[in-house]
């Protein structure tokens, strides 16, 4: 059995080919040259961090399915300084197009000590901004996004950091090691 633990950078699809443009973008046949390896699970082309890549479909599975409530946990830079109350809705679970979601653990955090974005976050010097960390237990499309935005807090940067008991610790964008 292969598992690679990637961290994902910023404007990376998170797939080995790009059909979509006539014009070629970064994709993961630009780092990993494992042959049979497939993502377990996704990770949008504007977020960053780890991703999982396995050629063990029980385990992909596990990692990937909802039904498994693998803990995923996320570094997410916020527009604006959530109140407390806005917070425990991230905690209870928000009403989304999709459904509620369940609960996540969230809470406010000091910037993490992350490398650079490139390219930057977009800067206003007339709009606040803070960290949260969240931890959720599935994995519908765009989620921490869409669950930050139903709480009055748009997502500038997200950086998943933690898959179960994987984490990205010394693990430099672009890069990935065996796990």
């Amino acid at each position: 059995m292969t598992l690679i633990l990637f961290n994902k950078p910023y404007g990376v699809l998170p797939q080995f080919t790009d059909r979509g443009t006539d014009s070629p973008r970064a994709n993961l046949s630009d780092f990993i040259a494992v042959p049979g390896v497939y993502p377990a699970g996704r990770l949008d082309r504007d977020s960053e961090g780890l991703l999982l890549l396995t050629d063990d479909g029980r385990l992909q599975a596990k990692i990937a399915d909802p039904r498994f409530k693998m803990p995923k946990t996320y570094f997410v830079q916020v527009e604006g300084e959530p109140c407390e109350e806005a917070l425990d809705r991230l905690r209870e679970g928000v009403e989304l197009n999709d459904g509620r979601t369940r609960g996540a653990e969230a809470g406010r955090i000091d910037p993490p000590p992350l490398w650079p974005r490139d390219p930057p976050v977009r800067f206003r010097k007339t709009v606040a901004d803070c960290w949260l960390q969240m931890t959720i237990r599935e994995g519908r499309n765009r989620q921490v996004r869409r669950m930050t935005a139903a709480i009055g807090h748009p997502t500038l940067r997200l950086v998943r950091w933690r898959i179960g008991d994987w984490t990205l610790e010394n693990l430099a964008p672009g890069a990935w090691r065996n796990g």
